[in-house]
């Protein structure tokens, strides 16, 4: 089984806004993105991808969704990861490494600004790491100031 390729995008001032854009680009791409994240946070992404832009819909459901709803949308909500999923790609919005993270050919990490969020990254940094995952990071504010 290949191993998941991890971006991790640190710096980020606004996590959940991010994480918005990012899923807007990857549903008009046509990627599958199950986003795991804990209920809360979850909810407040719901009501983002809703509201974050006047122009934009950004299909998705939660994974207690219907069947032929799930199949058919490219971002799927989720508190964990099901047991089988399309190997597609994973975001994580949680502070600890998603069960069953190997299952998708890739991973999304979005580090913040915040100390604690910075801290737990490099815990699952270095977990990533030792399962020989390939690793990669995209500082944003490297990025804005360049």
């Amino acid at each position: 089984m290949p191993v998941p390729k991890i971006e991790f995008h640190t710096q980020v001032p606004d996590r959940l806004l991010y994480a918005c854009r990012l899923l807007r680009k990857a549903a008009s791409s046509g990627a599958q993105v199950l986003v795991t994240a804990d209920e809360e946070t979850l909810a407040q992404v719901d009501q983002m991808l809703w509201t974050f832009s006047a122009i934009d819909f950004v299909p998705h459901c939660f994974a207690n969704a219907p069947p032929n709803l799930l199949e058919n949308t490219p971002i799927v909500l989720s508190a964990s990861t099901p047991a089988q999923t399309q190997p597609g790609i994973l975001l994580n919005l949680g502070p600890d490494l998603p069960a069953g993270f190997e299952q998708f050919a890739r991973v999304i990490e979005i580090v913040s600004e915040d100390m604690t969020d910075r801290q737990q990254a490099r815990k699952r940094w270095k977990r990533y790491a030792s399962a020989g995952c390939a690793l990669s990071s995209h500082d944003l504010q490297a990025a804005t100031t360049a």
